[in-house]
């Protein structure tokens, strides 16, 4: 619990190298994760070369963690493997669809989610991309996926050369329902989201952004609907080439 309650995205890595041993250590605790009917629906593709870094580097918008990080992973579903099986089996298979594409979702950030904090126990820091479903299409050539396989989050890892401090999160009373979902009001969402707002990181961002407010910023300049919509309608286009019926 210590270690979770210290979690911090770290964005910047010594020049040092994680070693083979220490890395199937990280992906060996990875795959402990639970999964559905053990079926394990994921795979990881290891980027190590410079190459091959410099190609997925503009499909995550140019952060430069992956450039300078030693080691990025990027964690896909994957029905390829099981329904090879299958095949080879002559057992009649049907996850091609939604339901399984969503489970392998799950699935894989399990195993992502394992991943992380292993690697913050061997005293690693990790960042997740969450550009990974933006440029999926993309990604997928560079990886050579194949049908059935499909990228789901991205962890940049590295030995830490930054101390930063910790996001803010919302209070427990905002996240816990119980026993049924019980619906907010306009006092209690106000409550809830005036820490965020009083912050002075949130304050400057507001005055760099000409908002009135951080919901603002949120809405108008990081996740903007029209570039939600553009993702959204690119990615259900990319599961669908991938072999997903949806």
């Amino acid at each position: 619990m210590e270690l979770l309650l210290k979690h911090k995205s770290i964005r910047k890595y010594q020049k040092r190298d994680i070693c083979n041993e220490d890395l199937e250590k990280i992906i060996k605790s990875g795959i402990r994760a639970s999964n559905t009917g053990n079926m394990q629906l994921y795979s990881v593709i290891v980027t190590r070369d410079n190459a091959n870094k410099e190609k997925l580097a503009p499909l995550h918008f140019n952060q430069p963690m992956v450039r300078q990080a030693p080691v990025v992973l990027t964690i896909c579903l994957d029905i390829n493997r099981f329904c090879r099986w299958c095949d080879l089996n002559d057992a009649d298979h049907g996850y091609n669809n939604m339901l399984w594409f969503v489970t392998g979702v799950i699935d894989s950030m399990l195993l992502a989610q394992n991943i992380s904090v292993a690697a913050e126990n061997l005293g690693l820091g990790i960042c997740y991309l969450g550009t990974t479903l933006y440029n999926a299409k993309e990604i997928i050539d560079v990886l050579k996926l194949p049908k059935g396989v499909f990228p789901v989050t991205t962890i940049s890892m590295g030995y830490p050369d930054e101390d930063t401090d910790q996001v803010d999160r919302l209070d427990l009373e905002g996240v816990i329902h119980e026993e049924t979902y019980s619906d907010y009001d306009d006092e209690t969402i106000r409550r809830l989201f005036e820490y965020k707002e009083k912050l002075q990181s949130s304050k400057q961002f507001v005055a760099e952004n000409g908002k009135k407010n951080i919901a603002q910023v949120f809405t108008d300049v990081r996740y903007k609907k029209g570039d939600s919509l553009y993702f959204a309608n690119k990615l259900i286009e990319t599961i669908r080439i991938q072999g997903f019926e949806i």
